[in-house]
C-alpha cells in the first residue's frame, strides 16, 4: 500500500474522516486537561511568579507555528514535484492555523517577557524572526485569492512557502545561532539543568501533544473543506459550460 494513494481526493476524504472521529475529541480533552492542570494545579515560580504559567500556551503554540510552516514546505514540494492537488490544498489549509498560533506566540511572549525584560517587545533575534514568520503567513494566505488561476496560485504560494522556510528555521534556532539575546533557551531540553522542572514539564508535555493533535485535526478538516470547495467549483464550471 503506497502513501501516494491518498493523493486521490476521494481516498484522502475517507482517511481524514476516519482519523478525525477519534482525533477531534482526543485533542480537545488533552488541551483542556493540560491547561487546567497547568494553570490551576502547578505552583508559581520563585522568580517569575504566576507568569510562568503562560508556558502552557506559549511553548505549544510556538512549536505549532514553526512546524506548521515546515508542513507547508513539504506539501509545497510535493505539489511542485508531483503535482498532487491534495498536498497543495493541505499546505493552504495549514496556513491560517499557523498564523493563529504565531499570533498567540507573539502575544503570550509579550506578556511573559514584560515582567522579566521590562518591556513587551524587543528586537531579539527569536522575536524578530517570529515576527517575520508572521508576515510570511499573512503574505502566503493573501497570495492564494490574489491569483485567479488555481495552478498558478499553487505554484507561487509553494515558492513563497520554500522561501519562508528560512525564517521558520531561524525562529526555531535563533537562540542557538546568536548567543546574545533576551530570549531564554529552549524550555524542553535533554540537559536536565536547562529543562523545566518536572512539576511544569508533565502538564507542558501534555499541552504540546494536545496542540499537535489539534493542529492535525484542524488541518485535516480544512483540507476536506478545500477539496469539497474545488469539487463544487468544478461542478459549477461544468454546469455553466453545459448551459452555454
Amino acid at each position: 500500500m503506497s502513501i501516494w494513494q491518498y493523493a486521490n481526493p476521494v481516498k484522502f476524504l475517507e482517511m481524514s474522516r476516519k482519523i478525525r472521529r477519534f482525533l477531534d475529541p482526543l485533542a480537545v480533552i488533552l488541551v483542556v486537561v493540560a491547561l487546567i492542570w497547568g494553570f490551576f494545579f502547578t505552583p508559581d515560580d520563585y522568580k517569575q511568579g504566576s507568569t510562568v504559567k503562560i508556558i502552557y500556551l506559549h511553548v505549544p503554540a510556538a512549536m505549532i507555528a514553526i512546524n506548521a510552516w515546515f508542513m507547508m514546505v513539504v506539501g509545497s514540494l510535493i505539489w511542485l514535484i508531483r503535482r498532487h492537488h491534495v498536498s497543495a490544498l493541505a499546505a493552504k489549509s495549514a496556513a491560517p492555523i499557523g498564523l493563529v498560533m504565531t499570533l498567540i506566540t507573539l502575544i503570550t511572549g509579550a506578556f511573559w517577557g514584560q515582567p522579566m525584560w521590562g518591556t513587551f517587545w524587543a528586537w531579539d533575534p527569536r522575536l524578530t524572526s517570529f515576527f517575520v514568520l508572521f508576515i510570511f503567513y499573512i503574505g502566503y494566505i493573501a497570495l492564494w485569492p490574489a491569483i485567479e488561476d488555481y495552478q498558478t496560485a499553487a505554484d507561487m504560494t509553494s515558492i513563497l512557502a520554500l522561501v519562508g522556510g528560512v525564517f521558520a528555521i531561524l525562529s526555531r534556532y535563533a537562540v542557538n545561532f546568536w548567543n546574545q539575546g533576551l530570549h531564554q533557551a529552549a524550555s524542553l531540553s535533554l540537559d536536565k539543568e536547562e529543562n523545566v522542572s518536572d512539576v511544569y514539564f508533565f502538564p507542558l508535555l501534555l499541552a504540546i501533544v494536545g496542540f499537535i493533535f489539534l493542529f492535525v485535526s484542524l488541518t485535516l478538516y480544512r483540507t476536506e473543506t478545500e477539496i469539497l470547495k474545488r469539487r463544487l467549483l468544478a461542478l459549477r464550471a461544468q454546469k455553466g459550460e453545459l448551459n452555454d
